[in-house]
């Protein structure tokens, strides 16, 4: 064995239960602790910490399940960002896993935390010594290295728990930590969105004087109608319709599957189902896509910084207000809405507007394609290693014999078109739900209903085998 190899196969690691199955109290527990210190993390405020331009992306954090200036700074950014550049080097044959084996798959698991690892301990550094998060301006010379060292642990530490934490989830939870922690973030954006009672500026929402747009979108539709302004109450009740419209289609979206029938080999008669999703890879390819373009708008905010605070001459920037120009704004869909009722009609406002939205919809639903693809290959989703799974539960297609290469063949017909049309869909609808201004923007919304619909199935699925010990045996439980 060489020297790499012995060394992500005993990197630490989250003891598996020693149990076949867990029950679904345990399961439960574990989730709901480490939902618990997911938010207390949040509350830790890093030390000592002076400016912190990093905190205007308010979005881009929850995408990223990230609190800025707080143990939890660097949220799952690391992880999903190794996990991204793992994928796309396998599915280009660069680097090559066997996923069929259990060796394969340990050794991808060990790379992609080692690879998580480094840039946990590379953003870190590159979030404090470009200014992303900055010591006291007081504090100079050996003086502000100490304390950017002191930065740079801090950032380490919480990066590594929320690895750690993501771990417990996998192995004792339901689900995944990286879907959780996103899904518990925007969640707690859209509850304050929705009622809270102070505006972005801080001032009560009830004082006629108050500046900039409302947070509590209930409140804003109150007070737009009691000072006459219509405008202002149209673009809230958009927001909140837009908001119900992405929940509804996602959930339907979800509920969308092929059934391919299969029947018991040895009993005559009795066969079952297999389902297949429409939306097949789920919400990974969206939280890919997502969080790749929240961490490229970090690193030109902070290449920005770095560079004296002027938008980069290629790839643009932010003004001071944090309005993204140049390259970069493409990444970040625009209120299509909002601008539609502001701009009065002129053509010279919506234009720009409308090209971005049209670009920004490209990329989400291009990049949401591509992710889905290279995500069924590692994830063991393919027409192979489902038909391996089908095969080893006695199923087989009625009137054929049991052979794998026709199951094989079978499959294909429906993987690779649900896989494309399950990505265009979320990508779209993503994308959409962004441009009309949807509580905690689309993505967000998006993600969470098929994060919480997918942590749904997994509970009913568990309380089943607990209440029904037959249903645990036909499954292989």
């Amino acid at each position: 064995m060489s020297f790499f190899d012995d060394l992500i196969l005993n990197l630490p690691e989250v003891e598996s239960p020693k149990q076949k199955r867990l029950p679904f109290s345990e399961r439960l527990k574990w989730t709901l602790v480490v939902l618990v210190l997911f938010f207390v993390l949040g509350m830790i405020p890093l030390w000592p910490l002076g400016e912190n331009t990093l905190a205007q992306f308010e979005y881009l954090s929850i995408i990223l399940g990230a609190e800025f200036g707080s143990l939890l700074s660097l949220g799952i950014g690391p992880i999903v960002t190794g996990s991204i550049i793992l994928q796309l080097l396998n599915g280009a044959g660069i680097i090559k896993f066997d996923l069929t084996t259990h060796e394969g798959k340990q050794r991808y698991q060990g790379v992609q935390k080692l690879v998580g690892i480094f840039f946990i301990i590379f953003e870190g550094f590159i979030y404090v010594f470009m200014g992303g998060i900055a010591p006291p301006n007081a504090a100079v010379g050996a003086l502000r290295l100490q304390y950017q060292l002191l930065l740079v642990f801090q950032l380490f530490l919480g990066g590594i728990i929320v690895l750690f934490m993501d771990e417990i989830v996998s192995k004792w939870g339901f689900g995944s930590g990286i879907s959780l922690f996103i899904a518990a973030g925007i969640s707690k954006q859209m509850f304050i969105r929705l009622v809270s009672f102070s505006d972005t500026a801080g001032n009560l929402i009830w004082e006629s004087s108050f500046q900039g747009p409302i947070v509590g979108q209930l409140w804003s539709i109150i007070i737009s109608l009691l000072e006459a302004d219509f405008s202002g109450a149209s673009i809230s009740i958009i927001t909140i319709v837009a908001t119900l419209i992405v929940f509804a289609i996602a959930v339907y979206s979800q509920a969308m599957k092929v059934e391919i029938p299969l029947s018991f080999g040895r009993v005559r008669g009795h066969g079952i189902r297999w389902p297949l999703q429409f939306i097949y890879t789920s919400n990974i390819p969206v939280i890919l896509v997502a969080s790749l373009f929240a961490t490229l708008q970090l690193w030109v905010r902070l290449l920005q910084n770095w560079t004296g605070g002027n938008p980069l001459p290629l790839l643009g920037g932010y003004t001071q207000g944090g309005v993204p120009v140049g390259l970069i704004s493409v990444l970040n869909g625009p209120n299509l809405v909002q601008t539609i009722f502001q701009s009065g009609g002129q053509w010279s406002v919506l234009g720009p507007v409308i090209l971005n939205s049209l670009i920004y919809i490209v990329l989400m639903i291009g990049g949401s394609v591509l992710f889905s693809l290279f995500w069924v290959q590692t994830s063991g989703q393919d027409s192979k290693s489902l038909a391996d799974q089908i095969m080893a539960s006695g199923l087989q297609i009625p009137g054929f014999r049991k052979d794998r290469r026709i199951l094989e063949r079978l499959l294909d017909r429906y993987i690779l078109p649900l896989t494309v049309m399950g990505a265009i869909t979320v990508g779209f609808l993503a994308a959409i739900a962004d441009l009309m201004g949807a509580l905690s923007r689309g993505t967000g919304i998006l993600l969470t209903v098929m994060i919480i619909y997918k942590l749904y199935e997994d509970i009913a699925r568990e309380h089943m085998y607990d209440m029904n010990p037959l249903m645990r045996k036909f499954m292989g439980k």
